[in-house]
Parts: structure tokens; C-alpha cells; sequence
């Protein structure tokens, strides 16, 4: 795990003083060593930089930049079959100076070119420089676990893991994207490829991007889509097969992301995505594992009970702590900067707790995300499946009355339920539901804070609604059901822009490796292929997982309401964080910025401090745009 940066400067302004600018406000990626290297071509300069994490091949073999003939690398990630594809690249005449997998992967580019990528199993964003034919190549994997962001103009391309990196380039415009703001209001963060700064992008996940040099043109191409593995035919398979061959995919997977030169752990929640990472992998290991858990004297959110039972139901070496809100707290004045893009997900904070703790043991650790998306496991697929085929079985005159009934009758006016938890919201999407009762649009309110109106009497100025993958029609009309349909949309949406964005800042942040083996692309292309009742069968979210689990671990040790790994956001913010709130929430602040309707927002802020603390996610939205704003426009 590493940070990149680099640049192509038309101008040809831009030095290793440039360079080094950029590459050093990533230093918490790479603290183990930097590396830079400039090319100054006829038409432009060309730099890339390298900050060193060091976890396979800790011998200065492993440095980066790396060079081989006429390629060069900066690279982020790890490519955990390397082995395999070396021994293939030495029967095809290659020899290797280094035991690092950068080395494999210019050795591999060489000979396959661009088809390389798909040899790969891992985690990877990288960029090659071809000197012969004056071309910069950028890749980013499958699932978007690495992040990859640019920006292009006709002066100059600059790339980097992180946007402060990109900001810290004196050729580098701030100028904000307004519709990325809407966006980030509705979703809690900015949907790839877009960026919240104009002309900034994100390489999406599964895709690859070549600058031409001497033309100054970029063209991306995908190499791989989850579409192409929902699109097969499903398997014809006994469910005993099928659970023999899910457990051994996800073993392999597990074991390829122990492959390290340096410790490895693993975060245990207690629920069934890590117990069963943990469970596969302590099983066949003589060694404890290493496991790390946080937890909260907030019963309603604290899941370390359970992490614990399962570490010693399977004899880890685990590791708790019990996190005082003082240091929860304190995070968030930092959370602007190491997520440099607005970013509203509160358990950011967690993570970055859990990976703190976590790096004072190992510098690796395993991360079970992406069970929820592969094998069925939201609550929110439930409302779809159960909730969501009886109203768009109503007859449309009917849902039209009942809305309208709904419209004239406030969630405020009905007794016992109007001081229920989100109960307006909710209220407020059964309404739409019912006038618009399609997976599409039913999906689309459940993923959004705020609605595409409420947005419009929020900001000043007008945004467009940005096309994103929420809008994919890629699955085939003879493949479509709702849950495959949603599950897609999750791996390319919320999974990619929002877990994989909030882990990789959050281990970052202290210099830890997280590795991710529900995301293994050979597991999701297997459970894609699988028959629905396999992964959600008669209510039962995850259902073959559960039997997985179930072979290592008692059933009712695990069988309790799934949790999440949340903060507890309303109280906080009716406490100690009411100063951020009166401050950048403010009249004053709002009127300075010019960017929102300060009546809306204060209408919001009223709402919650008179009782109406279904607001609070709303706040905490914008507390988060306000607090990055400061950060980096305000300046």
C-alpha cells in the first residue's frame, strides 16, 4: 500500500520541485521511503513520484519509481497471484532482479500489454510511463479498491491517490463543481468518475486510461464489468456443490491477502463477514490471528461483545478497545483532510479508530467488506423484496389515493409512530414509493439523504443531476430480478465511492494496509452466477454464507439484528458537537458562503433541536460539507 502521484506538463513549467510537492502531502500513505523520476520530452515534462508503505520485498529491490527498459511504474496496491505470474513471465524468457510484485507488473506489461490486468487478483491503482511510445498508462482495479484521481487540462495532467496531492500543484485550479455538491448532498459522497472539482475526474473502477502524450488526448477503456458476471445464465447447481466450492473461492481469496513480508490482522466486528474471514483463516493456521475490534459503551452500537465471543470461540489473539467518545471526537476535525473530497459516512470515525489500534500490532489488516453487496446481506434488499413487490402490485389508482391521502395527513399528526426513529422519513419515502413504485426509483430514494428537490431549495444555484452508475441498464432483461438488479447498482455505487473511499483513508490515515477478500473479483464473479434463493432465500439474507459460518462458529452465537459500524450521530451532535453546528450552520457562515438558502438550512437545524432527530443525518451532511469547505475553498 503506497501513494502515487505525477504529472504531464504541456507547459513545461512543472520540476521534481513540483513533484515533490505533490508526493509530500501523501506522506502518511508511504512513510517507509520516496522515490521521483523527470523525463523532459520535446513537448512536455513528465514526472511520477512514489511514496513507500513496505510490505512485500522490503529490500530497497522493491523502490519505486521502477524502471525496465523503456517503462516506468509508481504503483499502489498489491497483486497478491504475483508469484504465478512471474513463474509464467520466466518460462517466457524473463529474469527479475527484485522479489516485488511492481517488478512482475512491468515485466508483465511488457509481454501482454494491457491484457496484463486481467491475470491480476488484488488491489491495484498504477501508472506506467512508455518513453518509446510516449504514452502514460493508468489502471485502477476491479472493484475501485484503490483510489485514482486526475486532472486535465490543455496544460497540463496531473494524477494522484489522493486530491491533496493534485491541490498541492501550483498548475492546479480550484474551482468547485456545483453539481458534484448536489450529488454529494444526495449520496454522502461524489459518484465516480466525477470529482467535486471541475475538470477532476476518477478513474472508475475497472478501467484503464492512456494519455497520448504527444497529442494531449485521453482515452479510457473497461476491461472488466460486474454486468458481464450477473449476465451469464445462472449455475445449475445443488446447493451442497455450490456451498463447497463458495468456501473454498473465499479461503483462496482469504490466504492470497495473507501474503505479506510484514504482520497481518484482521478487523472483527463479531458479524458474519469478518467471523467468517477469521473463522476460514484461523482455521488452518497453527499461529493466533491477530484481531482488532472497537468498542462503544453505547450498547445500541457496540458490537465488541459479540468480536469478542468469536475470537475466543476461535482462539485469536484478539484485541479490543473500548473507545471513549473524547476520542471519537476528536477525528472529526481531522476527517477534512485525509478525506480530501466532501465525505458524510460518520463511520469513518470508527474505522479510523479501529485502524490506529490496529497499526500498533501489524501493518496489514484484512477488512471483510463487500459480503452485504456480494451475497445479498442489507436490510435495505429486505424493504425491496418484501415491502417493495406488494405496493408496485397495487393497482396505480389505488397508490395514487393512498399518497394523496398520505400528502394531506403530517408524519407529525399520527400518534405513537411520530416519535419513532426516522419514522417522517421513512414516511416520506413510502410516499414515493407509492407514486413511483419501480426498482430504479425505489432503489434511488433509499440510497439518497437528501431528494433531488430538497437539493434544489438547498443550494443558490442550479445544479444538474450527474449521470452515474445508479443509472446502469446493463442487466438483461432475461437475467433481471430486483435483488441482482440492486446489488449490481451497490458494487459500482455505495461499495466503490463510499466503503472502499472510507477504508483506504481511514487505514491510511495511520499508515496500515487494508486487504479485502470478499472482494476478490473471482468471488463476486462466482456468487453472480449463483441462484438468488442461494444468497437470499425466504427472507434469510446471506444465506449461504450463514452455512459457512455456521460450520465454524454456533449458529446462536451468531443470530442477532445486524448492527452496522455506526456512531451514534444524533446524541453527538446534541452535545459536544453543537458548536461545530451553531458555527457552521450559522447565519453568518451561510450568508459568507453564498452557497446555500440559509432559510433551508437553518429550517433543518431548527427541525432537530425542537425534537425532530430524524434530521440529524441531514446535519451531519452538511457539518461535513461545511468542515471540508474550510479546509480546502476557504483558504
Amino acid at each position: 500500500m503506497c501513494g502515487i502521484s505525477g504529472f504531464v506538463d504541456f507547459s513545461k513549467k512543472s520540476s521534481e520541485v513540483q513533484l515533490k510537492m505533490m508526493s509530500d502531502t501523501i506522506v502518511h500513505r508511504g512513510p517507509d521511503g520516496e522515490g521521483y523520476h523527470l523525463y523532459e520530452l520535446e513537448n512536455a515534462n513528465v514526472g511520477i513520484a512514489h511514496r513507500r508503505l513496505s510490505i512485500i520485498d522490503l529490500s530497497e529491490g522493491g523502490k519505486q519509481p521502477m524502471h525496465y527498459e523503456h517503462l516506468s511504474i509508481t504503483y499502489n496496491g498489491e497483486i497478491y497471484n504475483y508469484q504465478e505470474i512471474k513463474e509464467e513471465l520466466i518460462q517466457k524468457g524473463h529474469s527479475f532482479t527484485s522479489h516485488s510484485d511492481t517488478e512482475v507488473i512491468l515485466h508483465g506489461f511488457m509481454e501482454w500489454g494491457a491484457a496484463v490486468v486481467n491475470k491480476f487478483i488484488g488491489m491495484f491503482a498504477f501508472v506506467i510511463f512508455n518513453s518509446k511510445d510516449r504514452e502514460l498508462f493508468c489502471c485502477r482495479d476491479r472493484a475501485g479498491v484503490k483510489p485514482f484521481f486526475y486532472y486535465h487540462t490543455a496544460e497540463i495532467f496531473l494524477f494522484a491517490s489522493e486530491l491533496k496531492a493534485i491541490v498541492a500543484h501550483p498548475a492546479f485550479l480550484k474551482e468547485l463543481n456545483k453539481d458534484a455538491v448536489g450529488a454529494f448532498l444526495q449520496f454522502g459522497y461524489v459518484p465516480h468518475p466525477h470529482c467535486i472539482y471541475k475538470n477532476t475526474n476518477k478513474l472508475s473502477p475497472g478501467h484503464f486510461l492512456r494519455l497520448t502524450i504527444r497529442l494531449n488526448t485521453i482515452k479510457t477503456e473497461q476491461y472488466w464489468n460486474v454486468y458481464d458476471a450477473y449476465n451469464k445464465p445462472k449455475l445449475k447447481i445443488g446447493f451442497d456443490e455450490c456451498l463447497e466450492e463458495t468456501e473454498r473461492l473465499l479461503t483462496s481469496a482469504c490466504k492470497y491477502r495473507m501474503v505479506s513480508d510484514v504482520p497481518v490482522g484482521i478487523f472483527l466486528s463479531g458479524g458474519y463477514d469478518s467471523s467468517t474471514v477469521t473463522a476460514l483463516l484461523q482455521k488452518d493456521s497453527t499461529k493466533k490471528i491477530k484481531t482488532f475490534t472497537i468498542g462503544f459503551t453505547e450498547a445500541s452500537v457496540n458490537e465488541a461483545p459479540y468480536a469478542k465471543k468469536v475470537a475466543e470461540y476461535l482462539g485469536t489473539d484478539h484485541i479490543e478497545h473500548y473507545c471513549t467518545e473524547k476520542e471519537a471526537l476528536d477525528i472529526i476535525p481531522d476527517l477534512p483532510y485525509f478525506f480530501d473530497e466532501p465525505f458524510a459516512d460518520s463511520s469513518a470515525i470508527p474505522t479510523t479508530l479501529v485502524s490506529k489500534i490496529a497499526r500498533q500490532h501489524v501493518t496489514v489488516a484484512l477488512s471483510a467488506d463487500a459480503g452485504d453487496e456480494v451475497f445479498a446481506g442489507y436490510n435495505r434488499y429486505d424493504y425491496l423484496s418484501k415491502f417493495g413487490g406488494k405496493v408496485k402490485s397495487l393497482p396505480p389508482l389505488i397508490r395514487r389515493s393512498i399518497a394523496s391521502v398520505m400528502n394531506k395527513v403530517s408524519a407529525d399528526s399520527i400518534p405513537v409512530l411520530r416519535n419513532q426513529y426516522l419514522f417522517h422519513s421513512r414516511y416520506e419515502k413510502v410516499k414515493q414509493f407509492l407514486l413511483e413504485p419501480d426498482d430504479y426509483k425505489m432503489n434511488l430514494v433509499l440510497s439518497k439523504q437528501f431528494s433531488e428537490n430538497e437539493v434544489t431549495s438547498l443550494l443558490k444555484l442550479p445544479v444538474s443531476r450527474l449521470l452515474t452508475a445508479f443509472d446502469s441498464k446493463e442487466l438483461k432483461p432475461e437475467n433481471y430480478d430486483t435483488l441482482s438488479y440492486v446489488m449490481a447498482i451497490d458494487y459500482q455505487t455505495y461499495l466503490a465511492d463510499d466503503i472502499m473511499q472510507k477504508v483506504d483513508r481511514a487505514a491510511m490515515s495511520h499508515s496500515l494496509e487494508g486487504r479485502e477478500p470478499f472482494l476478490d473479483h473471482r468471488v463476486i464473479e462466482w456468487a453472480a452466477s449463483l441462484p438468488m434463493e442461494y444468497k437470499y432465500n425466504k427472507g434469510v439474507k446471506k444465506y449461504i454464507l450463514r452455512q459457512i459460518t455456521h460450520k465454524y462458529l454456533p449458529k446462536e452465537m451468531m443470530e442477532r439484528p445486524k448492527m452496522g459500524f455506526a456512531i451514534p450521530v444524533a446524541t453527538w451532535l446534541d452535545g459536544q458537537l453543537k458548536p461545530l453546528v451553531d458555527h457552521y450552520l450559522s447565519s453568518d457562515y451561510l450568508e459568507m458562503q453564498q452557497l446555500f438558502n440559509t432559510p433551508e438550512v437553518l429550517g433543518i437545524v431548527h427541525a432537530f433541536y425542537t425534537g425532530k432527530k430524524e434530521r440529524a443525518e441531514k446535519i451531519w451532511y452538511l457539518l461535513m460539507f461545511q468542515m471540508w469547505y474550510e479546509k480546502w475553498i476557504k483558504i
